[in-house]
């Protein structure tokens, strides 16, 4: 697998479809405990139907990227937004965006979409993004905590991660428990996103509800799409892979005259 250069971090990347001298590019950027294997392969699925560029990558302390010191500050994903995604963006040439974002990967499109760095995003697609911290999250991270030291996620997320399991997996979950990150709230940058939006949320999404959605279709200053996906937990494009394949090419097209 490749590997890129971005804030001091060698970080492991994938590409599929055309370079991005020769079409748009759809970034996909991972949740919370994600990495570029745990998109599986809809990434190339999506490129393959509207004929784009995807570039798949894992963020500093996930999947094959170099660890981080931990813990992260509050702030890591404005960090990852304002410093490391536009050094990405830069190092393989990104010139056309689609910003593809799942849970935290959906609120770091919304940091950078809605910054004074935004000049080559088309779209958004977000899964699950966040924009402000609900008890229904929390109460499912100190769940997940518990699973992690006593249960079976540790070794389910080793497959993905390797060495950098308890880097990706604290990194996450402590920030997220951290009481200072209760008032976390990016909702200042909605009104600088003129792009198109889709927003699609799983109807029994366990760290995120509704109000997530309807705060970004009320902020955005560009049109905003939502979905909402029946039988359907936080990662729709695992737990409704079709229907969410269905949702985005049609995005895609109607809205971005892609594909």
């Amino acid at each position: 697998m490749p590997y890129l250069g971005a804030d001091g971090y060698k970080l492991e990347y994938r590409w599929f479809g055309p370079r991005p001298t020769e079409s748009p590019t759809i970034v996909f950027l991972h949740e919370g405990l994600g990495c570029v294997e745990m998109w599986r392969d809809f990434p190339e699925r999506v490129a393959h139907a509207v004929g784009c560029g995807a570039l798949v990558y894992s963020r500093a302390g996930y999947g094959h990227s170099d660890p981080i010191d931990l813990p992260r500050p509050v702030r890591f994903m404005h960090d990852e937004a304002l410093v490391t995604l536009p050094q990405v963006l830069t190092a393989l040439d990104v010139r056309d965006a689609i910003l593809f974002g799942h849970s935290d990967g959906g609120s770091i499109a919304l940091i950078h979409a809605g910054s004074d760095q935004n000049d080559r995003i088309r779209g958004l697609i977000l899964e699950a993004p966040h924009v402000f911290v609900e008890d229904l999250g929390i109460d499912s991270i100190v769940a997940a905590a518990e699973n992690y030291e006593s249960g079976s996620l540790k070794t389910r997320l080793e497959r993905y991660h390797g060495s950098n399991v308890d880097c990706a997996f604290r990194g996450w979950n402590e920030v997220w428990l951290n009481p200072d990150f209760r008032s976390w709230n990016i909702e200042e940058y909605l009104p600088q996103i003129n792009v198109p939006v889709m927003v699609i949320q799983g109807a029994d999404d366990q760290y995120g509800t509704w109000r997530q959605v309807e705060a970004i279709a009320r902020g955005c200053a560009g049109h905003v799409r939502t979905t909402l996906l029946k039988d359907c937990g936080h990662s729709p494009h695992r737990d409704q892979p079709e229907a969410t394949l269905r949702a985005v090419i049609e995005f895609l097209r109607e809205e971005l005259q892609i594909g």
